[in-house]
């Protein structure tokens, strides 16, 4: 997905096509900034809920096989909180199966099991979560890797979280940009944190105007979700922000233009915990462009 989509875009060049004519929207004005405020907060207080990302305290890579699971150190998966032996984890023929433990409570949607087939979490689909009083143990499947998780609502970096630090709320950088569907979208491979390769479809490109120059960039869509997915990185990038990518996320628009609220610019999971894997920004969206706006660099307490 890399390379064709680095194929399909020039992302950062000053493209002499034909195009609309853009410009950024309206002054500053105190009812926009708190719009963004009011985002900034819902935001943040996603991340310090129970079950957001700063829950996670446990992760690792599965292959076929079998798999003790517990806190005990001869596990062959030590879970950070929970029961010296919770069960045994089995992956055979892209089939995951769990077996509790003897004398050990583990739910799945409110119900004891003693044995079980789940399925794996994926993109767009949150699927079966085993619960262990108040933390949950699953399994992901990121293309054709899978993985194990565990969450915990008293991990210590959603305890000591205390914000993320921002670029001033710009009205210059809420953008109006070009839309351009494809009549089908195209098939693309992106990279994820780690390495390994995720399918997505682009469903067309935007084009935007900054200080006389033409940006565009490339979206991608999830399974469930209506809206456009930027990831994107520029000049900030492993400066002022995460280098791997920051998110934009867009309504999707019927037709013509699009709004690009970058002051809405967000950091992705993996830059908030380590036990996250999330696609970085493709060669087209790589913007020669320094984008002043939304969420710096987030400081670990790891």
């Amino acid at each position: 997905m890399l390379g064709a989509l680095a194929a399909m875009s020039a992302g950062c060049t000053g493209n002499a096509g034909t195009t609309t004519s853009i410009s950024t929207i309206g002054p500053a004005d105190g009812a926009y900034v708190a719009q963004v405020e009011k985002w900034r907060k819902a935001r943040l207080d996603a991340l310090r809920a129970p079950d957001g990302w700063l829950s996670y305290t446990g992760s690792g890579r599965l292959r076929p096989g079998h798999y003790r699971v517990g806190t005990a150190a001869d596990n062959d998966i030590a879970l950070p909180a929970g029961p010296p032996r919770l069960g045994l984890l089995s992956l055979e023929d892209d089939r995951v199966t769990f077996e509790s433990a003897r004398d050990v409570d583990v739910r799945l949607r409110g119900k004891p099991v003693s044995s079980v087939q789940l399925i794996p979490e994926e993109a767009g689909r949150k699927a079966d979560r085993l619960d262990v009083g108040a933390t949950q143990f699953y399994v992901v499947r990121t293309g054709t890797v899978y993985g194990w998780r565990f969450r915990d609502p008293g991990a210590p970096a959603r305890r000591n979280f205390h914000g993320i630090e921002h670029f001033p709320v710009d009205p210059s950088w809420r953008v109006h940009a070009h839309w351009r569907p494809y009549a089908q979208p195209r098939p693309v491979t992106l990279l994820t944190s780690i390495g390994t390769p995720l399918a997505a479809s682009i469903p067309g490109e935007v084009e935007f105007e900054r200080d006389g120059r033409r940006y565009q960039l490339h979206p991608v869509t999830q399974p469930n979700d209506p809206k456009l997915f930027f990831i994107f990185s520029d000049r900030t990038s492993g400066k002022e922000s995460y280098g791997g990518a920051r998110y934009l996320f867009v309504e999707a628009p019927e037709k013509g233009d699009i709004v690009l609220d970058f002051n809405r610019s967000e950091n992705p999971p993996c830059a908030l915990t380590p036990h996250l894997v999330c696609p970085i920004a493709p060669p087209g969206n790589r913007l020669d462009l320094a984008i002043s706006a939304g969420e710096k660099t987030y400081v670990s307490t790891w």
